[in-house]
């Protein structure tokens, strides 16, 4: 079994790891051993320094310090009241991280679908709230963890070809959506059905 991902991994610019992080495995270990694992098929960058959509390091003080941690360790926000799984990118003091969009589930299934009942299995972790609750994730357990701790970790997977990937903007962007900055497996069933705001806004004024 490869080593997991470690923190240099992610001391980059975060384009260029959300894009490479397809085709990982996230891998959650319970306690009593059993592994709960989800290839990544789609995932975000968000990069304060160069990013008009980013709110730290502007008037958001809690977000701008929880984002300028390390690189490669474990990140949560809330988004509607429901949390999501990033992980910091680039310099320590930088804000700058990869969002965690949706995961194909591999293993622990079962498991997953007592955290989380759905009818279809595809809806099961084809969102970033979703994956976290499938997974049984506790926000204030994990937030602060480095990315290759034994609990919670991720695994390099096959790379991803280019001609199998397809890029948009990102979700949910008010500012900055134009930026191409979400990734993902094309044609894989578990990404998540969220419309990219350029797509959503386009089609608004077209009404």
């Amino acid at each position: 079994m490869p080593a997991p991902l470690p923190p240099s991994f992610f001391d980059r610019d975060p384009t260029r790891v959300a894009r490479e992080l397809l085709g990982a495995s996230l891998v959650r270990v319970l306690p009593g051993g059993e592994r709960l694992v989800g290839r990544v098929v789609e995932a975000e960058a968000y990069d304060c320094p160069r990013d008009p959509a980013c709110t730290a390091g502007r008037f958001h003080a809690v977000r701008t310090l929880a984002m300028a941690t390390a690189p490669g360790h474990w990140l949560f926000w809330s988004a509607h009241g429901h949390p999501l799984l990033q992980v910091a990118c680039r310099a320590e003091g930088v804000s700058a991280s990869v969002l965690i969009r949706a995961l194909e589930p591999l293993e622990g299934v079962g498991t997953m679908l007592t955290h989380r009942p759905v009818t279809r299995e595809r809806d099961l972790t084809n969102g970033p709230a979703k994956l976290v609750y499938a997974l049984g994730l506790d926000p204030e357990r994990v937030a602060g963890l480095p990315v290759n701790g034994p609990t919670l970790h991720l695994l390099p997977g096959d790379p991803v070809p280019d001609e199998r990937v397809q890029v948009t903007a990102r979700v949910g962007i008010l500012a900055g959506k134009n930026l191409p900055w979400r990734f993902l497996v094309r044609g894989n069933p578990w990404v998540s059905p969220a419309v990219p705001s350029m797509e959503l806004s386009a089609a608004l004024s077209e009404d």
